[in-house]
Formats: structure tokens, C-alpha cells, sequence
């Protein structure tokens, strides 16, 4: 058991985590672009905080989060979602007091206690943005934008984007009631999770991934008929921004999303290519959420984006990403005197930006080279009594096994050289 890391969890071993290494840097450069800035949050937050934020009727709250009580009895959960710890943090510091729009995004672990499936873990990886200070659906066409220009700048070309509003609290009373109606003749067919949500959010029956209730649902009242002036007018808007920026879209009014603090626009980035977990991206606008959890009335819109499940979407794809080159140069030396000499110019070199490694199982040359070669060194520069005493070195092009003498005060500007190349 101490040698296997906990079901639903994962190691990232050096042979892979240039893959992720790789996502990280494409989403924060294409954030950087869009003018969105880093926030840090701390891995657990205060159970409450996603009770009111996330909602006690979701699956995340009734199933799937890491709840403990520390040694001073309060309750503590390690965070399933990124967007509430965001939000009690813009309210915490007072960033609304700041010049809006506040523009923010973030990679983080997530935890939730659930079945592991392929793109699904128990502890998972998350990019995410959140926009807040502006309900004008300019921002939520933005975010959206990002995460087109974001997959299609990985080379994911085999997604769809569904959009969807789930209206406001004042219009989604009408559809609450109408969805009731509908539903309760089959309530007593409903699992027993969707007859608790019934009463208190019947809309989460419609997200519900029981087969069963899935049939029940089918032909049920949807959100885009119960939607008042003012959110059927965004909606629309929304859809004007989308074709004004050239990103092409569904509407799709099976969209609900898992968590009970959407209002208005909900999204998600769909892949056929990655089984029965098709979404690759999804999110939506939080025009309460703020408020919720008791900071002033603030509009606020964002996504997350599950790292495990965007790399199979890019392996189904085909996208190659590059991996990072070997070592420029690999120090092999014999005896005492190469090897401090070793240790002085190896050090010299990385000072001056040069991938450097050298030997430190003590190999003998022969193996020193072989090792160098198994690392994908691009040069060897090896070193010995009779090089020193003569002042130079021989430099070993790994490629073609050719060599060349070059004198020792001349090593570094040559490797310099070879590297710019």
C-alpha cells in the first residue's frame, strides 16, 4: 500500500509532465493575451463556502467532497471546484473596490470523491478563468473566445460548442413549477438523489447521468421557453457577440451545468472523441454567487478546464506536443584533475545558460558517453590529465561521433556558438 498512490489519483513522472508543462504555458500565455492576471487560492477553504456557493443539492456537496474537521472542530474541505475559492477571495481582499472589470485565472488541484474514469480522477487538474464586475454579455463573449482560441491553439479541432441559458431566479420559477408539473407523475420512477432535488432544484434532474431518469426527462420543459425580457435579450446578445467573433456554436437547451450558482449563459467545449465524458471545457455567468456568499451585488462569468481530460482530447487528435530537448553539452572527465576541472566548467556553463550534465556515478569513460548518448547530450566535452596538460579539450559531436580538439579557454564561447545554431 506505501508504494501506491491513493485510488483516483495520479503521478506525473518526468516522461509526461512536459505535456502539462506544455498546456500550463499555452493557457497562460493566451491569458496574458486576453489581459487576465494569476490568482493563487490554498487547496482547502472553509466547508461552507461551497454549500452556499456550489449548492447542497449538487452531487459535489451531497457525494463527492473531502470533508474534515481540523483540531479546533471546524469544518474544512479540500476544494472541488476553483471558482467560489476565487470569488471569497475578491471579496475577502476588497478587489471590487478596485477598477472593474477584474480579470483572473488560475491552475489548480481539485478534489472530489468519485467513481475514477478515464479523464475523471479524485484529486484533478484545472485551469480556469473568472471575469468579474460586468453582466454585459461582451464579457461572456470573451471567455469564450479564450477557450476557442485556447483549444484551437493545441491543435484540438474535434470540439463543438453548446451554449445554453438557464435564465434568472425571478424567470426559472415559472420553469421550476412547469418542470414539477411535468415530472410528477414520474416521481416515483426519479433515483432517489433526483426525488431530493424535486422539491429544491428540480432543474439538477435534468443534468442527472442515471439512464433512468435521463428517458424520464426526455420532452420536459425547457429553460429557453421560460426566459424573461431581460435574459432573453442577453441570450441573444450573447449569440450576436459569438457570430460577430466568428466562433461557431449550438444552442443546446439540455445544458443545465453541475453546480447551482449559473445564472443566465451556460457553455461547454464538447469532444466526441474521448467517450462518454465528452465536455472538454464548460462554464457560464454567476450574477449571485458574489452576493451568495456575502459580498456586495456582482456580476461575475468564468470556466473551468480539466488538464487530464484536455490531454486525452489531444492525444485523440493527434497532437504531438514537442518534447523538450537533451542536454547541450555532457562534461565527461577522467581522473582527479578532469574531474574538478569538470566540476568548475560544468558550473561555468550552466551559469551561462547552457544545459549542462556530467557524470556522478563515477562511470568510467566509455560509460560516461553511453550515458550521454541515452540522455540526447548534443556534445561531449571530455577531460583528462593529458588534455589539461596539453590545453584543450576534445569536443564530441554526438550526432555523427565526430570530434575536434579546442583549446580550453575557447570551450565555453564554441559551446556558445554550437547553441545558437
Amino acid at each position: 500500500m506505501l508504494t501506491n498512490a491513493p485510488k483516483g489519483t495520479k503521478d506525473i513522472m518526468p516522461k509526461d509532465v512536459y505535456k502539462w508543462q506544455y498546456v500550463e504555458k499555452k493557457f497562460r500565455e493566451i491569458c496574458n493575451n486576453y489581459g487576465f492576471k494569476e490568482v493563487r487560492t490554498p487547496v482547502f477553504e472553509h466547508t461552507e463556502l461551497f454549500t452556499r456557493g456550489v449548492g447542497d443539492t449538487t452531487d459535489i456537496v451531497e457525494k463527492q467532497m473531502y470533508t474534515f474537521k481540523d483540531y479546533a472542530q471546524r469544518s474544512i474541505t479540500l476544494k472541488p471546484e476553483g471558482t467560489s475559492p476565487v470569488v471569497r477571495a475578491f471579496v475577502e481582499h476588497k478587489t471590487y473596490a478596485e477598477v472593474q472589470p477584474t480579470k483572473m485565472f488560475y491552475i489548480i488541484p481539485c478534489f472530489r470523491y468519485e467513481k475514477p474514469q478515464s479523464g475523471r480522477l479524485r484529486e484533478f487538474h484545472q485551469l480556469g478563468i473568472e471575469t468579474f464586475g460586468t453582466g454585459n454579455m461582451l464579457a461572456d463573449a470573451e471567455i469564450i473566445g479564450l477557450a476557442s482560441d485556447f483549444l484551437s491553439e493545441l491543435g484540438i479541432k474535434d470540439v463543438e460548442l453548446h451554449i445554453n441559458s438557464i435564465g434568472c431566479p425571478e424567470c426559472r420559477k415559472k420553469h421550476r413549477e412547469a418542470l414539477r408539473e411535468f415530472l410528477l407523475p414520474k416521481y416515483d420512477q426519479l433515483c432517489d438523489a433526483c426525488k431530493g432535488r424535486f422539491d429544491k432544484n428540480p432543474m439538477r434532474i435534468l443534468d442527472c447521468k442515471s439512464p433512468v431518469c435521463q428517458k424520464l426527462v426526455q420532452g420536459a420543459p425547457m429553460m429557453l421557453d421560460y426566459l424573461c425580457d431581460d435574459c432573453r435579450n442577453a441570450f441573444e446578445e450573447l449569440q450576436a457577440n459569438l457570430t460577430a467573433m466568428g466562433v461557431d456554436f449550438v444552442v443546446d437547451p439540455g445544458i443545465v451545468r453541475g453546480l447551482d450558482y449559473y445564472t443566465k449563459t451556460a457553455f461547454e467545449f464538447v469532444s466526441n472523441n474521448i467517450g462518454a465524458q465528452g465536455t472538454v471545457c464548460g462554464g457560464g455567468r454567476y450574477d449571485n454567487l458574489i452576493e451568495e456568499i456575502g459580498g456586495p451585488a456582482i456580476p461575475g462569468v468564468g470556466f473551468g478546464l480539466g488538464i487530464e481530460r484536455l490531454l486525452l482530447v489531444m492525444e485523440a487528435n493527434g497532437v504531438e506536443i514537442p518534447e523538450p530537448d537533451g542536454a547541450s553539452a555532457f562534461i565527461a572527465f577522467m581522473g582527479e584533475r578532469g574531474r574538478n576541472y569538470a566540476l568548475k566548467l560544468t558550473r561555468e556553463l550552466r551559469d551561462m545558460g547552457i544545459k549542462t550534465e556530467m557524470d556522478v556515478l563515477a562511470r568510467n569513460l566509455k560509460g560516461q558517453l553511453k550515458y550521454a548518448d541515452r540522455i540526447g547530450a548534443k556534445y561531449a566535452v571530455v577531460i583528462g590529465d593529458n588534455e589539461l596538460d596539453e590545453g584543450v579539450v576534445i569536443l564530441k559531436d554526438m550526432a555523427n561521433s565526430t570530434q575536434e580538439s579546442v583549446k580550453i579557454e575557447n570551450i565555453k564561447n564554441v559551446l556558445i556558438e554550437k547553441k545558437g545554431r
